[in-house]
C-alpha cells in the first residue's frame, strides 16, 4: 500500500518555474515506479514524466521534454517534478502516481494516486 500527497502547485507567470513534490508513505516506495500526470479542464489525464524505482532513464512527454525534470529520493520517500519555462498550456491539476503495471504513459496502469495539486500559468 502506498499513499501519495502532492504539494508545490500555484500560480506563476509564463516563463517561470515551479517545483512539485510528492510525499509517499508505505514500505514499498523504494521499489515503486513513480509517475506524474496532469489533467486540464475538459481534457483527459495525460502522462507527464516517469522514473523507475532504480532511478534510471526517466521518461517524459514530448510536450515537456527539456523543460521538466523528474527526480526521486528513496531515502526521503519523495518524488519531485521541477518545471521550468512554464507555458499557459501547462495549466492543469498535476497528479503523482505509483505502482505501474503495464504502459507507464497510460493512467490506468497506475494503482495509487495522489489528490492532485493545481498549477496555473498566466500569459
Amino acid at each position: 500500500q502506498v499513499q501519495l500527497v502532492e504539494s508545490g502547485g500555484g500560480l506563476v507567470q509564463a516563463g517561470g518555474s515551479l517545483r512539485l513534490s510528492c510525499a509517499a508513505s508505505g514500505r514499498t516506495f523504494s521499489r515503486t515506479d513513480m509517475g506524474w500526470f496532469r489533467q486540464a479542464p475538459g481534457k483527459e489525464r495525460e502522462f507527464v514524466a516517469m522514473m523507475s524505482w532504480i532511478g534510471s532513464s526517466p521518461n517524459y512527454a514530448d510536450s515537456v521534454k527539456g523543460r521538466f525534470t523528474i527526480s526521486r529520493d528513496n531515502a526521503k520517500n519523495t518524488v519531485a517534478l521541477q518545471m521550468n519555462s512554464l507555458k499557459p498550456e501547462d495549466t492543469a491539476v498535476y497528479y503523482c502516481a505509483a505502482g505501474v503495471s503495464g504502459s507507464y504513459y497510460v493512467p490506468s496502469s497506475y494503482r495509487y494516486w495522489g489528490q492532485g495539486t493545481q498549477v496555473t500559468v498566466s500569459s
